[in-house]
């Protein structure tokens, strides 16, 4: 009889240790707080990961690091980059990076995720590649809107200043108006409107990207004008600026202008640049129904550094205008 109990003990023991035994296999590690990262995210800086939090005994740590698409999406493998410190490489400029970290035990292992960085600075400020933009029609008690524009160099945050400007483009800043929108008010009736912004990253900021400006500011929204002729009712031409560009000396400009007669239309183009004399050209050209120029001609001087910009206005032999139309380019200061 105590052979027997005997016997049964042992097997009960026995099976409590298979059971514990099989029990301990599925304790893997488990993420109870995600991997965080550490550093400036800016060409040349050092980012560090940081394991986060881990339940069930993790006995050793590898990392993976990830370069990601600027919003965060799209992750992929940096060949190579699988230590805890990562430096940032200029190939990471616009972009995102995360690490990926995998806990280790005796009973298998798990990966967990930080969250991805702020898109990465160049080591210089950034660089605008197309110029901010204005939506809205620029009439009393309306909202404006500012597209920043397209840059490089990994920016982290815009700035605004709305100027109002005059005929001839000169332009002062309308206080306190430095939000994203703007709300036309009966002082800027007159006046043409344009957006500075100001783009941040970890390096520094760069400031003057300019818009084009608008129409004139009006109280009430402008009515089409037609004047009457012999041959019927005149509408003022159109014209659409469409690309300004510097090669060595020399300015390019390429612009479309529609109109509903035969007759030549004279296009007024002026440079122009902040506290410089301004000048001014004149082209008669066909415009029935739409065409499409290029004209071209020697930089003066005064125009060869800072802020330069070009306006194009249409006019028929009626004595109707387009709105005028500009565009800027920027040129290394002295």
């Amino acid at each position: 009889m105590t052979n027997m109990r005997t016997f049964i003990v042992v097997l009960v023991g026995a099976g409590l240790l298979v059971g514990a035994a099989a029990a301990r296999t599925a304790v893997v590690p488990r993420n109870t707080s995600p991997p965080t990262i550490t550093g400036t995210a800016r060409e040349g800086d050092t980012l560090t990961a940081h394991n986060g939090g881990w339940a069930n005994a993790p006995t050793s740590f590898a990392y993976q690091w990830q370069r990601c698409a600027g919003d965060g999406t799209g992750c992929a493998d940096i060949t190579g980059a699988n230590k805890q410190t990562y430096t940032v490489a200029s190939s990471d400029s616009d972009h995102t990076l995360r690490v990926q970290v995998t806990a280790s035990n005796a009973d298998g292992q798990a990966t967990a995720s930080s969250a991805p960085t702020a898109q990465v600075s160049s080591r210089s400020a950034p660089v605008n590649t197309v110029k901010p933009s204005i939506s809205g029609q620029p009439v009393v008690g309306n909202e404006l809107t500012a597209n920043p524009g397209t840059w490089t160099g990994g920016v982290d945050s815009f700035a605004y200043q709305w100027q109002r400007c005059t005929a001839s483009l000169v332009c002062s800043n309308v206080d306190g108006a430095t939000a994203k929108s703007y709300g036309v008010r009966t002082a800027d009736v007159g006046s043409s409107l344009r957006v500075m912004v100001t783009a941040h990253n970890a390096s520094g900021s760069t400031a003057g990207a300019a818009s084009d400006t608008t129409a004139v500011a009006s109280a009430t929204p402008n009515p089409t004008v037609t004047v009457t002729t012999p041959s019927g009712r005149n509408h003022a031409p159109r014209l659409s600026f469409l690309s300004l560009k510097r090669s060595g000396n020399l300015i390019y400009s390429r612009f479309r202008v529609c109109d509903d007669s035969s007759a030549r239309v004279k296009i007024t183009e002026r440079d122009s640049s902040p506290g410089k004399l301004g000048y001014t050209r004149h082209f008669a050209l066909s415009a029935l129904p739409c065409k499409t120029y290029s004209k071209h001609w020697g930089l003066i001087s005064r125009f060869k550094h800072g802020s330069y910009t070009v306006h194009l206005q249409a006019r028929d032999r009626q004595g109707m205008t387009s709105p005028m139309r500009a565009k800027t380019l920027h040129f290394p200061s002295l």
